[in-house]
């Protein structure tokens, strides 16, 4: 058995787990992730990178290369519980304001290659078999070929749903259990009759219901389609499990029911089963040891929640970790991460529950009917639309920031086109060495002000008021301090930074 040091141990190779290599390797924190699988599964799944995450990813740099893979889509809005009424995200001023359409498995193509350049190792084939934590560190074992002993500072299980970590630490993950199983798969269609959709748009065009069962079939590319599909009554059917086989004679008749004899099945690239369980670990840190992505939270997967959650994780625990790491991190910072995150998955939970009742077609359930009349006619009210569409897309996610009182301080900022002395620059391309910024647009910050490193001053003026004189924006590019003027600035910039950021 080979033993490997690192500082960082990752269980999982999914977009969370590969998010935060990312993020560790640009810190220089030297890190591993472990992936149980020998080759990457090229499922569409989780396909869909709100606009708050492509915000995100566009610090970094990393959105471009995603948007060169992406899946040909119109400028359409988001959804809330597949209601046909696009969620306008351009009042929340942002460059994205659609979700964009990629397949997961290109999504970590790009997170790869881009974390392995950095640094990162990634090892396939290496199944977790124990994890046993210390006051020092975490000793990960994992079998493969061959197999591995590692012993890191820190370990994060991003393992997915069914966490192996999880369970062999017994971490509690209270919650509902499923109520039904439906099936997701990529298929190929040899031929298709009029009700099958011939290009992607809102959601609500792409959802059908017929002889007791529902669908939804996404455009790819090609002969290409994801296909999501399950059914009513299931309890007159014969029981599955999430790990029963999915059979392509299944899969056909499925199509059948809901579009026609017509539509004739060609192959199926893969498929898994997938239920509407609600489950969330009650503490995202047990000691050297975290928890991000789906092994912390799970639910049902509406308003494309899943991927971006996990990857928002990762964006908030790496500048975390790595500066608890690198021993420049303010007390209790590591254990904000929990603090702030574990309430947003909180709300995830929440609202696709409230999903999960609105979503059901069926038409002998006059009550929800109904409700769902109701419920739409309030999405065309612009107050409540622009509500759910800073809720469904992130943009509206704010953080509580201890002592901040600025009422910017925990909110995100538009990209905003700047002037800076070298030239017109956009916001975000400040960010691209994951340093927390210092945005100076007033002449506010003192001359002699001595910023400690990881902090980045940026001199600029921008021809709108952003709000603020000066802004300390947080790596992940949440604000957490700002100044309207000089002697706000010179009293409070650098407590600000020595409480939020460097020690």
């Amino acid at each position: 058995m080979e033993s490997i040091e690192t500082e960082v141990v990752i269980v999982g190779a999914g977009p969370t787990g590969l998010t935060l290599a990312y993020e560790l390797a640009l810190a220089g924190v030297e890190t591993l992730v472990l992936e149980k699988l020998t080759e990457r599964l090229q499922q569409v799944k989780g396909g869909a990178i709100q606009p708050r995450t492509a915000e995100t990813l566009e610090l970094r740099g990393l959105l471009e290369p995603m948007l060169r893979r992406a899946m040909p889509r119109g400028p359409v809005g988001g959804h809330f519980a597949m209601l046909p009424v696009p969620l306008d995200n351009t009042v929340w001023d942002t460059r994205f304001p659609a979700p964009i359409g990629l397949p997961q498995w290109e999504i970590e193509e790009v997170l790869e290659e881009r974390a392995t350049a950095l640094g990162a190792r990634i090892r396939r084939g290496a199944a977790v078999t124990s994890i046993e934590a210390d006051d020092d560190g975490v000793t990960v074992t994992a079998d493969g070929d061959p197999g591995v002993r590692v012993r890191a500072r820190y370990a994060v299980a991003c393992d997915g749903g069914r966490s192996a970590v999880r369970k062999m630490l017994g971490m509690p993950f209270p919650g509902r259990s499923g109520t039904y199983l439906a099936v997701l798969a990529d298929v190929r269609l040899s031929s298709v009759s009029p009700l099958v959709p011939r290009e992607s748009g809102h959601i609500s065009t792409l959802t059908r219901q017929a002889n007791d069962h529902w669908a939804m079939l996404v455009p790819l590319r090609d002969d290409r389609y994801r296909l999501t599909y399950g059914y009513y009554g299931s309890e007159e059917r014969p029981e599955a499990t999430r790990d029963t086989p999915v059979g392509e004679a299944e899969i056909a008749a499925a199509l059948r029911a809901v579009y026609g004899e017509e539509t004739v099945l060609g192959g199926v690239d893969n498929s898994s089963r997938f239920s509407d369980a609600t489950r969330q670990v009650e503490r995202y840190r047990a000691g050297r040891v975290l928890f991000a992505g789906d092994a912390a939270h799970i639910h049902p997967p509406l308003g494309g929640q899943g991927l971006n959650l996990g990857v928002q994780d990762a964006f908030n625990l790496g500048w975390k970790l790595a500066a608890t790491l690198q021993g420049r991190a303010p007390a209790g910072l590591l254990d904000s991460y929990h603090a702030e995150r574990h309430p947003v998955a909180a709300g995830v939970l929440h609202h696709t529950s409230a999903q999960r009742v609105l979503a059901d077609l069926r038409p002998d359930n006059e009550d929800v009917m109904a409700l769902r009349e109701i419920v739409t006619d309030l999405m065309r009210l612009p107050d409540t639309n622009r509500h759910l569409a800073g809720l469904m897309s992130g943009l509206a996610l704010r953080y509580e920031i201890p002592g901040a009182r600025h009422p910017l301080a925990g909110q995100r900022v538009p990209d905003a086109e700047l002037t800076t002395p070298a030239g017109p620059a956009l916001l975000s391309s400040f960010f691209g060495a994951g340093h927390a910024v210092l945005l100076d647009l007033g002449g506010l910050v003192p001359d002699d002000v001595r910023l400690p490193g990881h902090v980045d001053l940026v001199h600029a003026k921008f021809t709108a008021d952003l709000g603020a004189g000066a802004l300390l924006f947080r790596p992940d590019g949440y604000v957490c301090w700002a100044a309207d003027d000089a002697a706000a600035c010179r009293e409070g910039v650098l407590p600000a930074i020595a409480a939020h950021l460097v020690a």
